[in-house]
């Protein structure tokens, strides 16, 4: 965030070694939050592991409290598809091992 900024529901986010994949996805669940006013995010150059995610709220919660917000329900779902993909590999080895012990 640029130190010198004053307006504390608006900022840019500078976030370095990240692309595409991390800053739709922020920017998708920031947009859920009913206090944006808005959000977007831009890649200086495609040579630049960087993006700029401009998140400005309506003045209910700040800018840093939104993109909070929107990284820890961005973890949430991680865990859950991961914890998800666990269980639905552990239920294929459960049932491929019942296969071979049956001889199919």
């Amino acid at each position: 965030m640029d130190p010198e900024a004053t307006d504390f529901f608006a900022a840019t986010f500078s976030i370095e070694e990240e692309d595409h994949t991390l800053a739709n996805s922020l920017r998708f669940f920031l947009n859920k939050n009913p206090h944006m006013a808005f959000c977007g995010y831009s890649m200086p150059h495609p040579s630049e592991e960087i993006v700029n995610v401009r998140v400005q709220t309506t003045g209910q919660i700040t800018a840093t409290q939104a993109l909070k917000a929107a990284c820890e329900d961005l973890q949430h779902v991680c865990v859950h598809m991961r914890s998800t993909l666990n269980a639905a590999v552990a239920k294929y080895q459960r049932e491929e091992q019942a296969r071979e012990r049956r001889g199919a």
